[in-house]
């Protein structure tokens, strides 16, 4: 913990080094929970995302930088321009730990910028600087130009030219393909006219207990790599989930039509590892090695860079109808050249494919454009116009639901998205959990706010070790609604902790190997800090609890929390998951219940607000 934040005022120019509040540390750590307290304290009731109220965090973690495993996490934080609510997104990589040897823990912006300029912080050096020269380059040019500049060791975080352009859903990209992509963050650098930060430090971490943090942390190394998921995470990343999601039933295609794909082996790990693989690439402190270096060699959709996730590859992919592995791996580049979510940038595709396929979208609102389930060609092009807003890119750079507004003609319905956000790649008919924490995640559709996978594929003990027997085998079937709102609330409030110390989600949520008990020894032998778990788990669920409260303040209610129609009417026409449903009022209710929220407003009692100490943040519910 460096122990300091810088404060930029973008409007004036002014940079202060502020002390970090000890009591705020001890009330809602560090990374997503520092800034859940900050933004809500800082943006104003009824501000627009692109105004100079808007404020933009960025926060490391308390454990980032450190040698716990997998501590290479960054947070960053603002009033979505997708979603018009909490925005919130996160990566790996190297940057964050390299703000915290910079002898930082975060940076929050306020105001903005009349001409484009990025960031420089090289330990106690902080300036902002002119960046005209590089304003209209993009990710990968901006990165190599800064590095050039400022040296190879520095490490880069910037929008391309899809932030530059207010795409709705434009990511953050730190070093070169490492995407903070949802919530349209990116979009919000834009308006601000904040190119990039650039961050090169020279310090180093203090470590409390540097006697026993060898010996422990060599401990906490043995652990993960015996664990099976390991090995396969470091051979595949997560690309093999294509492979997984289609057995289960959980592969959207189609536009979410369905929970299978028939073209699912073309665009799968082993497709990927047999024909385009060249290595793969880990973050600071990382021993799974998810990242992958790619290559298409040659051919129209030729590139070397870093490969998609699973994420990318469904979206790109089996969303669309496309089995063409190289038009995915080639978008995926783009959308990482360009800095976009490619969540967003698939779901808004697929939804305008649906809607061709219907006949409500034509060549004529398309300018010629063939949406047909599949077209790779397509789909590639409408990447590159969507980031530069030509065109029918334009109207889809707003995302689905925006889109789907203008056009009307009943292409509504087939917005797949949760809160103006679109559905990551999870069928929720196919995983029960999952449908209901698309609605209760605080960004929107998400899956990673509470990432409940414990009822994927057989985690029972896991369960057992977790929430007791008691709760077997109902909450271990993925098709079986009851206890899930238990388990994914109980899912939220470990994630953010996650969040909030800096450590990545695989390997504290799956493999279940990190729980509770070892993110307290971490922050004891790392950095001096003796929590309990009791008081991890009040800390993660206060943070939960002040998202819903900051949501609350823009018009979020209980019934903002829908699935479309489409996953909770139509049953799963095909596949495992063939006949299901989302039972999602039932696991909704049980979710409130358990939560202690209102269950009519879906907002926190006043009950649940005095045990968390959110008295007085709750008064904001009394002006709306």
């Amino acid at each position: 913990m460096g122990g300091r934040f810088l404060r930029v005022d973008l409007m004036s120019g002014r940079i202060e080094k502020k002390p970090l509040d000890e009591q705020l540390v001890h009330k809602y750590l560090l990374g997503a929970g520092f800034l859940s307290k900050m933004l809500f304290d800082m943006i104003p009731d009824n501000t627009d995302p692109f105004s100079p109220a808007n404020v933009l965090g960025f926060a490391t973690g308390l454990l980032t930088g450190s040698m716990f495993p997998q501590s290479s996490r960054h947070v960053i934080a603002a009033l979505s321009p997708l979603t018009g609510i909490w925005g919130e997104s996160h990566a790996a990589g190297f940057w964050g730990a390299e703000l915290k040897f910079a002898g930082y823990d975060a940076i929050i912006f306020t105001g903005a910028s009349e001409r484009p300029v990025y960031l420089l912080v090289e330990d106690s050096n902080v300036q902002l600087l002119e960046a005209s020269s590089i304003w209209g380059k993009d990710v990968f040019e901006t990165d190599g130009a800064l590095r050039a500049k400022h040296g190879r060791q520095s490490r880069v975080l910037s929008i391309g030219q899809a932030g530059e352009n207010l795409v709705r859903f434009a990511a953050i990209m730190n070093d070169r393909d490492r995407a903070s992509a949802r919530s349209g963050l990116g979009a919000v650098m834009g308006s601000k006219k904040l190119k990039a930060i650039c961050v090169r430090g020279g310090g180093k971490l203090e470590v409390a207990d540097p006697a026993n943090y060898l010996r422990t942390m060599d401990e906490l190394y043995k652990r993960m790599l015996a664990n099976p998921f390991t090995r396969g995470r470091a051979e595949f990343g997560t690309t093999s989930l294509i492979e997984l999601m289609q057995h289960i039933g959980r592969l959207p295609t189609y536009n979410m039509r369905q929970g299978v794909f028939d073209g699912y082996e073309k665009i799968g790990g082993h497709a990927i590892n047999r024909g385009y693989l060249i290595k793969p690439r880990a973050d600071w402190s990382c021993l799974q090695r998810c990242g992958r270096f790619t290559s298409v060699p040659d051919g129209p959709y030729a590139y070397t860079g870093g490969s998609p996730e699973f994420e990318s590859q469904a979206a790109l992919g089996s969303r669309c109808g496309n089995d063409n592995i190289e038009s995915v791996l080639y978008s995926h580049h783009l959308a990482n050249k360009y800095g976009m979510d490619t969540i967003s940038l698939g779901g808004t595709i697929a939804w305008a494919m649906e809607a061709w396929e219907k006949g409500i979208l034509t060549a004529k609102d398309t300018g010629g454009i063939d949406l047909s389930w599949g077209n790779h060609e397509s789909i590639v092009k409408l990447t590159e116009m969507i980031a530069f807003r030509k065109g029918f890119g334009d109207l889809l750079a707003e995302g689905s639901f925006r889109a789907a507004k203008t056009i009307g003609r009943g292409s509504e319905k087939f917005v797949m998205a949760v809160k103006k956000q679109e559905i990551a790649g999870q069928e929720p008919r196919a995983q029960k959990s999952m449908g209901l924490a698309a609605v209760t995640a605080a960004r929107g559709a998400d899956h990673l706010y509470g990432f409940p996978v414990l009822d994927e594929v057989g985690f029972d003990d896991e369960i057992k070790k977790r929430f007791g027997s008691k709760y077997l085998p109902q909450m271990a079937d993925r098709l079986n609604p009851t206890y899930k709102g238990i388990m994914v609330k109980e899912c939220e409030d470990y994630m953010v902790v996650v969040e909030s110390v800096g450590l990545c989600k695989y390997g504290t949520q799956i493999p279940p190997e990190f729980y509770y008990e070892d993110v307290a020894l971490g922050l004891k032998i790392h950095n001096g800090l003796d929590f309990t778990v009791e008081e991890l788990k009040r800390i993660g669920e206060r943070i939960v609890n002040l998202n819903r409260l900051f949501n609350a303040r823009f018009g979020i209610t209980r019934d903002d929390d829908a699935l479309p129609e489409r996953l909770v009417e139509e049953e799963a026409p095909v596949g495992p998951s063939k006949g299901q449903v989302v039972e999602l009022e039932s696991m909704l209710s049980e979710y409130y219940s358990h939560r202690g929220w209102d269950s009519k407003s879906g907002l926190p009692t006043r009950t649940t607000l005095r045990k968390l100490s959110l008295e007085q943040e709750g008064q904001s519910l009394t002006r709306h």
